[in-house]
């Protein structure tokens, strides 16, 4: 029987039968010990399978995205067996690969704590050291069934009893038996650095009726180094997490009596939403936007009619009667946005209409998803319609993306993952619509000369649409701003121009949003700057700090000019030592401290220090005023 060894781009001679590791052990491979994984074509092997036939095999290490994930979820069993030896009465369930790590779900007698984590890895530890091989083995469902009710894993007799098949596979690693399609790593011994994170609250199948179940969440990489790597790059994530920083600067909170999900916004957090609202709104009119507002609620039959209704139900909330009619708390504009559109006739001659508004929206979202101001109930849009004839449609799209990469390079953005998300399986209108939409978006992206990928079926249910992720400072993807064309909705509405011939024509929209929602993005801005601010967009831009209370005077002439001047400021006159007024200014991350001693207030100078730039010398009142209105005025990041 002939193999093809791709990696080495020759073949070998193995008897029939032979399995996967026997020709393995044969071939003569550099690296050899740092392969994870083989498969033939598109298909991943287990080194146990036997072979019949000609195949071509290629050899992966953990470079290779299929090989990282067979060698997490590898870990994962690993975890599993060490749950299972040190606590006999745990029940396993689910233990998949995630990005960048693994968890597996338990059913156990007790809460975890940290020093159960700690001894779950020694246990693990020593399953590694132990080389156990992982192996594979078929069983008809009903045998199947009979073994997990003898181990007592009701939560695998579950799965299978729902399972429409006849034969399955399970993963043995010593005297610990696991359901599973696999492929896994050769044996324990393979995992080289792994790390247990956390221990968080799980339903049995997402579902609040179930019973709760403990997760843990752990990580594995090919090197302890990559590992440490990773794990600062969490602990910078810690740092870095919105909801911390948000307490920590006083910028939001969400309340237990008013419900979770809805942000009230604190003075801090309310300034930095006005500099980027102020911000948004002056460039919009400068590209021939026009600003409306629309209602909170409005008739049920508005949504049966977008479609909403229909495509959209699961993330409304319940209708509400008033004068023995229902209503609903809007999900979104666009619906208020086209009943405007259609108040009067409308002429070719005044296409495009670019209409814009800050317009709240309100959708279902369970409570075990929600995440501060990342994923939340009520939200606001920075939300536009652009209603345009066929002819206009690339231009006006060409046109939202150059206003989209001007506003998210002027808030420090300058790298963006961009797809191009499809027609989905629930969708309504004609092929030929989607078609000249998708073709639409897809012409402008390459006329701008955009790099993007096609992420099929993921369009929503009137339209394609571009989505852009913003990456921020730690290389991660932020879900930012959309546009999406629709030809559907204005059928469904009836929305129509007079033409230059006389006769009516069908109006486009373009939905889009340019920076998501303001709770979202906000959230993502804490942490991409690590909640210190640029000057243009801090909630407080200046401290003043006083060395002694003879300054007072001082201080509170030059807070009065800085004021004037329209620049945010506040004044530390505390009696207490300079260096801790010094250290409040870095806690709160003020990006500059005028600091008045006795020297200062004789020659009428302010030493200047910068969050970022430290000690940067003694200026003149009136140079130091120009400094900092010049990196406001030009956005400095």
């Amino acid at each position: 029987m002939e193999i093809f060894i791709k990696n080495l781009t020759k073949s070998v001679n193995a008897d029939k039968g032979s399995s996967v590791l026997d020709i393995f052990n044969k071939i003569d491979l550099k690296d050899k010990e740092s392969i994870l994984v083989c498969k033939n074509e598109n298909i991943l092997l287990d080194w146990n399978k036997k072979l019949h036939d000609k195949i071509h095999i290629e050899y992966l290490d953990f470079n290779a995205e299929e090989a990282r994930e067979v060698y997490r979820h590898s870990t994962s069993h690993i975890m599993a067996h060490a749950v299972k030896n040190l606590f006999k009465d745990a029940r396993i369930t689910i233990g998949p690969d995630i990005e960048d790590g693994f968890y597996y779900d338990f059913d156990l007698p007790r809460p975890l704590n940290e020093k159960d984590l700690e001894n779950i890895e020694n246990e693990m530890k020593k399953l590694i050291k132990a080389k156990i091989p992982f192996i594979r083995e078929e069983l008809s469902r009903k045998e199947a069934i009979q073994l997990f009710k003898k181990l007592k894993e009701d939560y695998k007799v579950e799965i299978l009893n729902e399972l429409q098949v006849e034969t399955v596979s399970l993963y043995k690693l010593g005297d610990f038996i696991d359901l599973c399609r696999g492929p896994h790593l050769e044996h324990t011994g393979k995992v080289k650095a792994f790390k247990l994170l956390s221990v968080a609250g799980a339903y049995w199948r997402g579902d609040e009726k179930n019973k709760m179940l403990q997760r843990i969440y752990g990580t594995s990489f090919d090197t302890q180094e990559h590992l440490d790597e990773y794990l600062a790059f969490l602990k910078e994530t810690e740092d870095r997490d919105h909801r911390k920083l948000g307490k920590q600067l006083d910028l939001y909170s969400i309340q237990d009596t008013a419900g979770a999900g809805f942000i009230f916004w604190h003075p801090n957090g309310a300034f930095i939403r006005m500099a980027i609202e102020d911000f948004w709104r002056v460039e919009h009119l400068k590209r021939g936007y026009q600003f409306i507002y629309t209602p909170h609620l409005a008739k049920l039959d508005l949504w049966k009619l977008s479609g909403h209704w229909d495509n959209y139900r699961e993330n409304m909330y319940s209708p509400i009667e008033i004068d023995n009619q229902q209503y609903m708390i809007k999900p979104m504009n666009c619906p208020g946005h086209i009943l405007i559109f259609k108040s009067h006739l409308r002429s070719y001659r005044e296409l495009p209409l670019r209409w814009a508004e800050m317009g709240t929206v309100y959708r279902y979202e369970r409570s075990g998803v929600l995440h501060g101001m990342l994923r939340v109930r009520g939200f606001t849009q920075d939300d536009a319609h652009i209603f345009c004839t066929t002819a206009q449609l690339q231009s006006e799209i060409e046109k939202v993306l150059d206003l989209t990469f001007f506003m998210l390079r002027s808030f420090g953005f300058e790298e963006y993952r961009i797809m191009l998300s499809t027609k989905p399986e629930k969708h309504a209108g004609t092929d030929k619509m989607w078609e000249q939409a998708t073709d639409s978006l897809r012409k402008a992206l390459e006329s701008k000369k955009v790099d993007y990928k096609v992420d099929p079926g993921e369009g929503v249910f009137y339209g394609p649409k571009i989505d852009i992720k913003l990456v921020d400072a730690l290389k991660r993807g932020w879900q930012g701003p959309t546009i999406q064309v629709d030809f559907i909705i204005p059928e469904r509405f009836n929305v129509n121009y007079i033409g230059e011939d006389g006769h009516e024509h069908r109006v486009v929209m373009i939905h889009r949003a340019v920076l998501g929602s303001f709770e979202r993005f906000v959230g993502t801005l804490i942490e991409h700057y690590k909640g210190a601010f640029p000057i243009w967009m801090a909630p407080v831009q200046v401290m003043i700090i006083t060395i002694t209370d003879n300054q007072i005077p001082f201080g509170e002439r030059i807070k009065t000019r800085l004021e004037q001047e329209m620049i945010r400021v506040e004044a530390n006159y505390k009696s207490e030592k300079f260096g801790n007024k010094v250290r409040e200014a870095i806690t709160r991350k003020i990006p500059f401290a005028f600091i008045l001693g006795k020297k200062e207030e004789e020659s009428g100078t302010v030493s200047l220090r910068g969050y970022k730039e430290k000690e940067m010398g003694t200026f003149k009142l009136d140079e130091v005023i120009k400094l900092l209105k010049e990196k406001i005025d030009n956005k400095s990041i």
